[in-house]
Formats: C-alpha cells, sequence, structure tokens
C-alpha cells in the first residue's frame, strides 16, 4: 500500500487538518441526527469524524480505494458510516435517497473534478436539501458572479436556474496537507426553483453551454441553427451581444421563445 499520509496527485487530494476549519464547516452544515447526509471525497476522515458524531449516520463516496480501510480504521469502524467506493462523477444520487428526505451533500471536493463534480450533482437537484463544499476560491466566485465579469460563465446561469449559492468563509493553504497553491472557499448552495420562468430546463442548459461555447462569438453566430432572428426579436435580446451580458433571467427568456 502506498504512503497513507502522501495525497495522491491523480485524484487531486488535499487533506484537510485545520481543526478550527473543520469546526467552522461542522457549525455551518449543523447535521442532525436521522439526515441523510452524504459526504463527497472524505480522504483520511478530518470532516467524516465530526459529521458522524453529529449525525450519527454518513454515507461517503471515496474513490482511493487505498484510503477506505484508514478511513473506517479512524472512524472506529462505526456502524453508522457507509462507505461507497466509486469515482462521484458516477454516482446516481438520487437513488442515496431514501424515505423521501432529501440529502445533504458536503465535502473537501478534489480540485481536478470540481467543476464537472458540481455538473454532476446539479442533475439531481430535485433530490437535494443543500450542499457545503470546500472548493477553490476561483471556482466560487464563478459560481456567484455578475453578468458581463471575468467571472461569469456556464456554471454561473446552469446554478441560477436551480439554487442560491452563498459564500461563507475563505480558507488558505496551510490548513491542507499538501498546501494548494490557490486559496480554497466553503460555499452553500441551496436548490430552490429558478426565481424566473423556464419552460424546459434541458432547453435552457442547452442554450446556455452553446452561448459560452465559444465567448467571443455573439450569441447569433454561437446559437446558429438553434436560435433564429425571430427568436431574438421575442425574447428582446441582441442577436449581436455575447453570452457573457446577458444574465440568468435573459437566457430563459430566449430559451422559452424557440
Amino acid at each position: 500500500m502506498a504512503d497513507p499520509h502522501r495525497a495522491r496527485k491523480r485524484f487531486g487530494q488535499h487533506f484537510l487538518h485545520d481543526l478550527g476549519v473543520i469546526d467552522r464547516i461542522v457549525r455551518a452544515i449543523d447535521p442532525k441526527p436521522g439526515e441523510p447526509l452524504v459526504e463527497i471525497g472524505p480522504g483520511l476522515g478530518a470532516l467524516t469524524l465530526p459529521l458522524l458524531d453529529r449525525a450519527r449516520t454518513l454515507t461517503v463516496i471515496e474513490i482511493d480505494r487505498d484510503v477506505i480501510p484508514l478511513l473506517q480504521r479512524a472512524c472506529g469502524h462505526a456502524p453508522g458510516l457507509t462507505v461507497i467506493q466509486a469515482d462521484a462523477l458516477a454516482v446516481d444520487f438520487a437513488a442515496l435517497q431514501a424515505g423521501g428526505a432529501k440529502l445533504r451533500l458536503a465535502g473537501n471536493l478534489p480540485y481536478n473534478i470540481s467543476t464537472p463534480l458540481l455538473f454532476h450533482v446539479l442533475e439531481f437537484a430535485g433530490a437535494i436539501r443543500d450542499m457545503h463544499f470546500m472548493l477553490q476560491k476561483e471556482v466560487v466566485r464563478r459560481m456567484a458572479a455578475a453578468p458581463d465579469t471575468e467571472d461569469y460563465g456556464r456554471l454561473t446561469v446552469t446554478l441560477a436556474a436551480r439554487a442560491a449559492v452563498e459564500e461563507l468563509f475563505t480558507v488558505g493553504p496551510g490548513a491542507f496537507k499538501p498546501p494548494p497553491r490557490v486559496d480554497s472557499a466553503v460555499v452553500r448552495v441551496t436548490p430552490r426553483p429558478a426565481p424566473f420562468p423556464i419552460h424546459d430546463l434541458a432547453k435552457f442548459d442547452h442554450v446556455v453551454k452553446l452561448a459560452f461555447g465559444q465567448r467571443r462569438k455573439t450569441l447569433a453566430n454561437a446559437l446558429r441553427g438553434t436560435a433564429g432572428p425571430e427568436a431574438f426579436a421575442a425574447a428582446g435580446i441582441d442577436p449581436r451581444a455575447r453570452g457573457e451580458t446577458l444574465s440568468a433571467a435573459e437566457f430563459a427568456r430566449l430559451a422559452n421563445s424557440l
């Protein structure tokens, strides 16, 4: 077995060890016994132990099979801990929902897959009550960016249609082993209905994906073959504009006009 304390670059591992940061995350989540709590990427269990202590039962998803025995040992082989050895990008989160209660997700997400993992988890927004994730600070900025800014993009708009985003606090590199080269942030994502009308969410997502596929293109060029002059006129959108200048509500109007 590899050195159990050596994070693996291919899994994007940076193990959290700062007790003060861990306590702030647990207090932000405020887990209660009986809630269906799922941790993504538990690693060596720094967050798992206090979550399990509060919630009594906890499901964790870990891709690194070599770390799982260490995690189970650290948790004293607690009967309330369920370990799923899997890539979180392939997990059907709706299948983890039991008894009708919505899932609460948490985790220090691997930096190398954080954005695709967010898109994947959003597919199951209807089965999720809330999410508390540690992410790169720059990803959190993108999640809550304003239109026509450098950080605004597909992730921002996709989230805006499904959830409220709240940055809770910033975490420096020293809270991790090994320390990453960037700052991190803890964010709360709370799924909720879109605050603007969306007739077809899949169509909305498709329009957003095309619009941000090549940022320098005008909307007319990016959506060629999908949205014609009539659709732009019906939505009141200038076809010469670029995708990053539109609000999420304007994207919804455009998708609704198709």
